[in-house]
């Protein structure tokens, strides 16, 4: 495995694993769905599309422990430690939702445009990465203000979840031009099936529900992406053991939020407000890690859509 950081490689993004087939069969679904005037806003449509971001979205970070343990050389007391560390950051993000709501959303917001950023490895500036990031979060916040509010009011636990929603549009139009020259930026950098499913995903979130443009781009763009990383840097791991690690995980973090949402009663009653609290929990500890990850590990692999270049050696 490549030692190099992560921050200093190039990644040219094709099909394979990266944008899959499916990102293009289930938007094509969707898009037939509107146009059909089919309801996917509808309490059945939105539970199965929280269902799909949650089961189909939590695996691409449950290798995060073995990637830990792939990275160092620590005796087990030391790496039980670092696991601990790691639980611990999700159990203090879990009840951060329960004492202060509104500065659990407003952290989970930053944490996920940071970490969507990051998915877009051939662009080198910062502010670039991080308003494409946060042009996800934009534009659904801009295509459905209404829905947008409801969902931030209901995780904030009060009315604060509405102004964190109105600065969200606000923010928008710049989020949405700046990643405009990402886009452009990436077409150019030969990252063009990553460009197009991306400026999809985007309008998605625009069109489409709220819950379901999110599904959309979380579970079949950006999961995708992470899971390929994950497999390079494990590459090693049989087949069933990195099916069940990854069942297993997923497992784990979904019935320890349903544990702890049994026993807090402020929690909101709301399914889809807590998927997304419960993505929170487990984000804010997964970007932390890959952020340390990125100075001990780099994927040293090519293949066919699927090239990681480390910069200085790209041909």
């Amino acid at each position: 495995m490549a030692a190099d950081s992560l921050n200093h490689r190039r990644t040219r993004i094709g099909r394979g694993g990266v944008v899959p087939v499916a990102f293009w069969i289930v938007g094509t679904y969707l898009a037939t769905a509107l146009a059909a005037g089919i309801s996917l806003d509808g309490r059945t449509a939105t539970g199965l599309a929280t269902l799909v971001f949650v089961v189909g979205g939590m695996p691409h970070g449950a290798y995060d422990i073995a990637l830990l343990t792939r990275a160092t050389r620590l005796r087990h007391g030391w790496l039980w430690l670092a696991v601990a560390g790691y639980v611990g950051i999700a159990i203090g993000m879990a009840v951060l939702w329960v004492v202060v709501p509104a500065g659990g959303l407003i952290l989970f917001l930053m944490v996920a445009a940071i970490h969507f950023g990051e998915d877009w490895t051939m662009l080198d500036e910062p502010l670039l990465k991080m308003a494409a990031g946060t042009a996800i979060i934009a534009a659904a916040a801009i295509g459905h203000p209404a829905q947008v509010a409801a969902l931030f009011v209901t995780m904030a636990g009060g009315p604060g979840g509405a102004v964190i929603a109105r600065a969200a549009i606000a923010v928008a139009p710049v989020a949405l031009l700046v990643t405009s020259v990402g886009i452009w930026v990436a077409w150019r950098e030969g990252a063009r099936e990553w460009a197009a499913a991306t400026a999809v995903a985007i309008v998605a979130l625009i069109l489409l529900p709220p819950v379901a443009g999110f599904a959309l781009f979380f579970v079949f763009l950006h999961s995708p992406r992470h899971l390929s990383e994950a497999r390079a840097l494990l590459d090693d791991m049989p087949r069933a053991k990195w099916l069940t690690t990854g069942a297993a995980m997923s497992a784990l973090a979904i019935g320890g939020w349903w544990l702890f949402a049994w026993r807090i009663e402020a929690l909101p009653a709301d399914m889809t407000a807590q998927a997304f609290q419960l993505l929170a929990a487990v984000a804010l500890p997964h970007l932390l890690l890959s952020r340390w990850l990125e100075r001990r590990l780099a994927p040293a692999v090519s293949g066919p859509g699927n090239e990681f270049c480390v910069r200085g050696t790209d041909p």
